[in-house]
């Protein structure tokens, strides 16, 4: 396995774009999900209004354990940015007909997959530690007070942050693996959400249970939105054992059709 992992990591660093892209991504989430709270800070000197009755710089967006929740779900938007790198990774291999040359060297078809999968693997462990460590450090310096119940309640929240991110490469993974052309992969990943949303519009009058079990729909209510609590309205505050076997679920499909899509492919 390690083995398949050192493979693929050599192609990938050997391209520029992929130091350009894993840059952006971890600069912007960086960048975005710790200075939150500064941002608002700004435009309260600013001038700005969020009500009379409201301060908006109390409110504890980065208190534990508060903090888990919401800086995971932020996190999330962000995942695109890396699913683009996978989508060039995968449609170079193509293009540059490295993947041909790996089944010629001896890999077979599923051990060049599953070299993919590694690296999705890798690509969220990698994310998912960068948001932890976010999350800590803005908590610890944010918190009024530190208490290790706070510190360890919640943490759940970075296990589906996990899962959201890599299921999101799954998708991206088998996109590239289907059309292999690194631009219309791209827009079709971007579009995705939006196509899916027609989709749900169309059907929602007659199985509105099926819902919840869309692809998208199903990783980007993984982890649920906690905003709301802060003007005092009810939020689901964990994760859903459903929502996680959901989105497992998915995951394994998008990896096994991108599978399936390299075993009946002519390379």
């Amino acid at each position: 396995m390690l083995h398949l992992l050192k493979i693929d990591l050599k192609k990938m660093t050997s391209y520029r774009t992929f130091w350009v892209v894993c840059g952006l991504y971890f600069f912007t989430l960086g960048m975005t999900t710790a200075s939150g709270m500064e941002f608002l800070k700004w435009l309260v000197r600013m001038g700005a209004s969020f009500g009379t009755e409201i301060n908006i710089t109390r409110i504890p967006f980065y208190h534990f354990p508060d903090v888990w929740q919401n800086i995971t779900y932020v996190s999330g938007f962000f995942k695109a940015i890396l699913a683009f790198m996978v989508v060039i990774s995968i449609t170079n291999e193509f293009t540059y007909r490295t993947v041909r040359q790996n089944i010629i060297d001896g890999l077979s078809r599923k051990q060049f997959i599953i070299s993919k999968v590694l690296t999705n693997i890798l690509l969220s462990l990698m994310s998912m530690l960068m948001v932890f460590v976010i999350a800590l450090v803005t908590g610890l310096v944010y918190s009024p007070t530190i208490v290790f119940t706070d510190l360890v309640m919640d943490l759940e929240f970075f296990g589906a942050y996990f899962l959201e991110v890599f299921a999101f490469l799954s998708f991206a993974l088998l996109l590239g693996m289907v059309i292999q052309r690194s631009g219309l992969t791209i827009v079709i990943l971007v579009l995705s959400q939006m196509i899916e949303a027609i989709i749900r519009a169309n059907v929602d009058d007659y199985v509105p249970w099926l819902i919840p079990y869309f692809p998208m729909e199903s990783i980007s209510n993984l982890i649920p939105l906690p905003f709301p609590r802060y003007v005092f309205r009810e939020i689901q505050d964990y994760v859903s054992i459903t929502s996680v076997l959901v989105v497992a679920g998915w995951t394994f499909v998008f990896n096994y059709l991108a599978y399936l899509k390299l075993k009946k492919s002519d390379i």
